[in-house]
């Protein structure tokens, strides 16, 4: 065989080879190959690749959910989040997503947005059934009275870290959003802010909420249904706690820790009467006396009562 026989050879081999088009994907393809992806995975990749493939990113069944929770979970918490320019980005990408979704959208795990997506996502999200919002400055009662009174399928919801949402929004989703199973309401560690330093602007913690037992009332009369409570770092009393219990008797799931005003005996007597309580977190650490007036309890031995170590070792 000469050497134009072998270059024949090749060229024919290489033609009889089954060449990949992706542009020649159809429709029905494509979605499938793209619900595979995370949302993080889409928008950075395929959704830049060519028109076409925008438009099938674009598709309401691929954007039934928005959720940048394990993102913000899996990296260290940086001072950039807090600040305006990132929270438009956040409320950009979650107003588009709502658009996209055409009202299917049930599910919105996402922080650092502010009461414009949350607005448009009552507005647009009849079905939303999980929202979860942590550490939103800018989320106050006004959007979420939009979200009380037009999604009233929400079952999850968690507000931790967002201040300027008070007891208020809490009766008002209590009241329109029966089906509610699941509250989280976690505050930050108000005992020890060293692990928030140079990442949470100050003015921001030093606004932790203090009406504890507001919020613990609210809860227990307008929200009977929950399964799953977290109150972590919570300033409420023993008065709070059982307004709670009396009020929540479906608890299974109640999460305690780091709630200071709170004894051991407390938190038993509050609980006796939840027959169908499954996990408990306590507090459980050692409060020092510097920390608070010993004048508010009268007597070193009422404090040692309610903050020596021994008494959280449950």
């Amino acid at each position: 065989m000469n050497g134009n026989e072998d270059t024949n050879v090749v060229e024919t081999d290489t033609e009889s080879r089954p060449v990949s088009d992706w542009a020649e994907l159809t429709y029905e393809c494509l979605i499938n190959i793209l619900s595979r992806l995370t949302l993080e995975h889409r928008w950075r990749g395929p959704m830049l690749v060519c028109k076409g493939w925008l438009i099938a990113c674009k598709d309401p069944s691929l954007n039934t959910l928005f959720d940048l929770d394990t993102r913000f979970d899996s990296v260290i918490g940086s001072p950039r989040w807090w600040t305006p320019d990132f929270e438009r980005k956040i409320d950009s990408m979650l107003r588009s997503v709502i658009t996209f979704s055409d009202g299917s959208l049930t599910e919105i795990r996402t922080q650092h947005c502010s009461d414009h997506s949350i607005t448009f996502a009552a507005e647009r999200c009849p079905n939303l059934q999980v929202l979860s919002i942590k550490s939103c400055r800018n989320v106050t009662d006004a959007s979420m009275a939009q979200i009380a009174y037009k999604c009233a399928k929400l079952k999850e919801l968690d507000i931790s870290f967002c201040f300027e949402i008070s007891h208020e929004s809490l009766v008002m989703t209590g009241r329109n959003c029966p089906n509610l199973r699941v509250l989280k309401r976690n505050l930050v560690n108000w005992l020890d802010g060293s692990q928030h330093a140079g990442i949470v602007p100050d003015d921001y913690l030093n606004s932790c909420p203090q009406d504890g037992d507001c919020e613990a009332d609210a809860i227990g009369k307008y929200m009977p249904n929950l399964v799953h409570l977290e109150l972590r770092f919570s300033k409420m009393s023993a008065k709070g706690l059982v307004s709670v219990c009396e009020g929540c008797l479906n608890l299974e799931y109640l999460d305690l820790s780091g709630c200071a005003n709170l004894t051991s005996r407390d938190i038993v007597n509050a609980t006796s009467g939840l027959k169908n309580l499954k996990e408990i977190k306590k507090p459980n650490f050692y409060i020092p006396r510097s920390v608070f007036h010993t004048e508010r309890y009268g007597h070193w031995r009422l404090y040692d009562e309610r903050f020596q170590t021994d008494i959280f070792r449950i």
